[in-house]
């Protein structure tokens, strides 16, 4: 029987929920999300000076919590967890809202703590992340306020939730989204202010790599992307221009500005100015993005599950069987594409190593859907699927090797490519070539492949083999004349021995 789990995150700018399934292999268990739910609810925007909320703010919570209620209205209670964050923390008239809240949900609703909450927050970004031994930090802005956590593995170390978030920062310093370079100065002092509780202890503590887990996060990282400002996540320098902007246009609906969803334009300079404190303030040079926060720590936390494995392997293991791929296939395709590697990478990247032998193992999940242009099949599934443990930049990545395994090679920029990666492309692209068959071979004596800095290949091969695969040396000439039209050098060579 499938075991579903369903989570509810009720924060002060948005309720989310998330349904898990969970997914046993060989005694490891995983939940790979099903559905989700997601509504803005300004929820803090609805507290009046004495921290009370409207009844329009309570009744915007209602009206989404039925919504919720009818989609988990057949789960057991113990399938279910709701956890409710800094605004029903604050709002003196709880008594007034809880009853209501749970009544349209049909669940209880726990609140809880800043300390619960950033444990959770952690928890759920680690789960989405693969094991590193190195500290991370990671930050969550909310709508009313904002956790910091550095841990390793599953473990937080240091946790602490500070009294700022983009929905109370939008009421105080930029109401109705209207953006002033005043209101920035409030708003980054106030946020500074806040973070001299913190600011010591987590710089002294320390970090490998800092991840953004929040919605504001995302919605900076993509603003700086699609804008222009940063190549790669958030930057200091990114931010700054972004912040010029905002004020040259006095909100956050410039034409300068891309990528940007609706539902962020009210909350995006608040979220920004609190940002750029904490880049200030913890000496942060790059943060990246960090999926999965408190709603996939609520469900793993359900699960109970404390083993700190590479959930990536774990991953690829469960999309072979969801998707029949042929292991044994996937096994010779495997072996001789890291052969190959090592053999002209011998000093190869791990990454991109685990990168090639991943993308052998899924290489063919596409045929589950149609042999005819299997690759792009394989590619779709591999860029926009839940896998768990793999990155949005890890899932890319997969997709452009499984893309280009065969056909040609102007799909990707590839002349733009390092060599440990369009040596990633060659050796894949050769390892199906050659195993076409579908058939065990030694071809350990047979093949020699080297390559260098200058784009050149070099494939060496006996000819006495080729002569007796004439569809092989066939395939070989065409794979060679594909190389050079994106700019490379092939050279196809047959020995005597």
């Amino acid at each position: 029987m499938t075991q579903l789990l369903a989570a509810i995150d009720l924060g002060s700018n948005s309720f989310r929920l998330s349904v898990g399934r969970v997914v046993t292999h060989d005694g490891v268990q995983q939940i790979f999300s099903i559905d989700r739910l997601k509504e803005t609810v300004r929820l803090a925007a609805g507290l009046d000076e004495n921290r009370v909320l409207n009844e329009e703010a309570i009744q915007r919570a209602v009206d989404v919590l039925q919504r919720f209620g009818e989609r988990i209205r057949d789960f057991h209670p113990s399938q279910v967890r709701a956890v409710a964050t800094n605004t029903f923390r604050v709002a003196k008239n709880i008594d007034e809202l809880l009853p209501r809240a749970e009544a349209a949900l049909g669940f209880p609703i726990e609140i809880i703590s800043g300390q619960e909450e950033a444990r959770l927050v952690f928890s759920g970004v680690a789960h989405e992340l693969p094991p590193s031994k190195e500290s991370r930090l990671v930050v969550d802005i909310g709508g009313g306020s904002t956790e910091f956590i550095i841990g390793k593995g599953l473990e937080p170390k240091l946790m602490k939730s500070l009294h700022m978030g983009c929905v109370s920062y939008t009421k105080a310093y930029f109401p109705n989204g209207i953006v002033t370079e005043k209101g920035f100065e409030k708003a980054e002092l106030a946020a500074s202010k806040e973070l001299e509780i913190i600011s010591k202890s987590y710089r002294k503590e320390g970090w490998a790599q800092a991840f953004g887990s929040s919605g504001s996060a995302k919605a900076i990282i993509a603003v700086l992307r699609d804008s222009g400002f940063s190549s790669k996540g958030i930057t200091l320098e990114g931010m700054l221009k972004l912040k010029r902007v905002l004020i040259k246009y006095g909100s956050a609906r410039s034409p300068e500005l891309k990528g940007l969803k609706t539902d962020r334009i009210e909350v995006l300079p608040a979220g920004l100015a609190i940002m750029i404190a904490i880049f200030r303030s913890l000496k942060v040079d790059l943060m990246l993005q960090g999926e999965g926060a408190l709603r996939v720590g609520v469900l793993y936390d359900m699960l109970g599950r404390h083993v700190a494995s590479d959930k990536r392997d774990e991953t690829v293991k469960i999309f072979m069987r969801r998707y029949h791929i042929d292991v044994k296939q996937a096994t010779r395709v495997k072996n001789l594409a890291l052969e190959l590697y090592d053999e002209i990478n011998p000093d190869n990247k791990e990454g991109i190593r685990r990168g090639v032998s991943w993308a052998a193992d899924l290489h063919e999940i596409g045929l589950s859907i149609s042999q005819s242009s299997f690759h792009k099949h394989t590619a779709y599934v591999l860029e926009h699927a839940d896998m768990p443990g793999f990155s949005s930049d890890d899932q890319r990545r997969l997709s452009i090797l499984t893309l280009v395994q065969q056909g040609r090679l102007n799909k990707t920029h590839i002349q733009s490519l390092s060599s440990d990666k369009w040596q990633a492309i060659l050796c894949l692209r050769l390892a199906t070539l050659f195993l076409r068959k579908r058939q065990n071979q030694k071809l350990d004596k047979v093949i020699h492949l080297n390559t260098d800095n200058h784009r050149t290949i070099t494939l060496r091969l006996n000819k006495e083999w080729l002569d007796d695969h004439p569809l092989t040396r066939y395939s070989l000439e065409l794979e060679a004349q594909e190389w050079q039209t994106v700019g490379f050098t092939f050279n196809l060579i047959e020995t005597l021995t």
